[in-house]
């Protein structure tokens, strides 16, 4: 098979996959909703496949930076933060090098979620400058928010190094990334900020597999 056919038909079937999960996502969600005496609701599912645990815990990183963005608006802190980036991306390599998970990845990986945070954090600023009742009326620390990034960290590293086969094949892992995003994009109800941030941090999930020449 020639690659122009080997890639035609594999975004077929990313296609046809994600216009799939997009009809029955709801129906997947649907099925954790819990019968009560009282009013009936829907309880948020993880994203779907394979990848899913690993989206659902960079989609939490994402929402995590709405409180980043309320901590610091309004004050002098800079959205940019260079020194704090080049220590996040430090321990990443250290923690990953530990933890027998490929460091260049890692952190190619890591500083995707450092891009997607910054995307949320200017969006949110920008809204909030143009609707002012619609910014916080709180500034949440960071000292906690921070602890929780640093445990998100850890977490995700264990899924890039549980992850790692799936992830080595091109286009098994574009397919099962495609399911987990739509699916956990419908079960968060995230927005088009938020969507273009998830968009971004997963960008380099299936590169190493492409880098290893993998095919499906």
């Amino acid at each position: 098979m020639n690659p122009r056919t080997r890639t035609t038909r594999s975004a077929a079937t990313i296609g046809l996959l994600v216009a799939t999960t997009a009809l029955t996502a709801p129906q997947a969600m649907a099925a954790d909703t819990r019968t009560t005496t009282g009013p009936v609701s829907v309880t948020a599912s993880e994203p779907l496949g394979k990848l899913g645990p690993l989206t659902g815990l960079i989609i939490e990183r994402i929402q995590v930076s709405d409180d980043v963005a309320a901590s610091k608006f309004g004050t002098a802190s800079p959205i940019e933060d260079p020194v704090r980036e080049a220590q996040v991306l430090d321990s990443v390599r250290k923690q990953a090098e530990a933890a027998g998970v490929d460091a260049d990845a890692a952190v190619a990986f890591f500083r995707d979620q450092i891009t997607a945070s910054k995307i949320v954090q200017r969006g949110l600023f920008d809204r909030w400058t143009a609707h002012p009742e619609e910014a916080p009326t709180t500034r949440p620390d960071l000292g906690p928010i921070r602890s929780k990034l640093d445990r998100l960290t850890t977490a995700l590293l264990s899924e890039l190094k549980d992850t790692e086969q799936v992830r080595g094949k091109s286009v098994a892992c574009r397919v099962q990334l495609a399911l987990a995003g739509v699916s956990g994009t419908a079960a968060e109800h995230l927005d088009a900020l938020h969507r273009q941030a998830l968009r971004t941090a997963t960008d380099s999930v299936c590169r190493p597999g492409e880098r290893a020449g993998g095919s499906g």
